[in-house]
């Protein structure tokens, strides 16, 4: 497996050990992460770089910070493979720039208005038609993703402040006046957005299975995921601007 050289001090037999006991949480997280990027993104690159984080993971892990194991991995591995994603850049700037756009009409018409932003109002502000908006969400979905992870968001503290848990042992690593402004802004969603956040953060269903559940196609949870993020970012935006 390419890039396991680095691990020196690990024996073979610890590795085929981690690999086999951990294989399906790599896997997991790797398809859970496939369902909001494109067709050009391979899993089974996300895989090995999901396992090349598996066994940092392994000899990092301290367990007096009384984070489970697979728990400290998954963020590692995640971390891994986010970090694979970014290396090989593949979401066009394009995407970038109209993804910002979104955010910034989102919040202009919020801050107008007092409350939730229509997509129809969005769509006209950017002179969209309604498809071309909803096109435009659809395209947003992987880089959103980045995007979140870049601010210090991980779906770890997306599904804590989603599903109104008790903190983790590693969210104690972001600040606190960030913490309680994602989780005022998760709480302040419109309803259908904060059920789909509910159902992928916390329930960990993928799109298709939330399109099931919802009655919708699984692109248009797609949409209403990345309509979702963009709110969360709008939202968040004086946040930002001081960090």
């Amino acid at each position: 497996m390419n890039g396991l050289a680095m691990y020196i001090n690990v024996t073979l037999g610890d590795i085929d050990q981690i690999v086999n006991k951990h294989a399906p949480l790599v896997k997991r997280i790797a398809y859970h992460l496939m369902s909001r990027l494109p067709p050009s993104v391979q899993v089974d690159d996300l895989i090995q770089a999901g396992m090349i984080g598996l066994l940092e993971a392994s000899r990092n892990y301290d367990a007096t910070q009384g984070a489970s194991f697979e728990t400290y991995a998954g963020i590692r591995v995640r971390g891994a493979m986010l970090d694979e994603i970014r290396k090989n850049d593949w979401a066009p700037r394009s995407v970038h720039r109209k993804a910002r756009k979104v955010a910034e009409a989102v919040r202009k018409i919020e801050n107008e208005q007092g409350r939730d932003a229509r997509d129809s109002e969005v769509a006209e502000l950017l002179d969209l038609s309604l498809e071309e908006y909803h096109q435009v969400l659809q395209d947003a979905s992987g880089y959103l993703v980045l995007s979140f992870d870049d601010m210090g968001v991980d779906d770890e503290a997306l599904a804590t402040h989603v599903s109104d848990r008790a903190p983790g042992p590693f969210e104690g690593l972001q600040r606190e006046d960030f913490k309680k402004n994602l989780s005022d802004s998760i709480s302040g969603l419109p309803e259908r957005e904060r059920l789909v956040m509910t159902l992928y953060y916390d329930e960990e269903l993928n799109l298709r299975e939330i399109g099931a559940v919802i009655g919708v196609s699984e692109s248009r949870v797609s949409q209403i995921h990345s309509q979702a993020l963009l709110r969360l970012q709008a939202r968040l935006g004086h946040w930002m601007a001081r960090s």
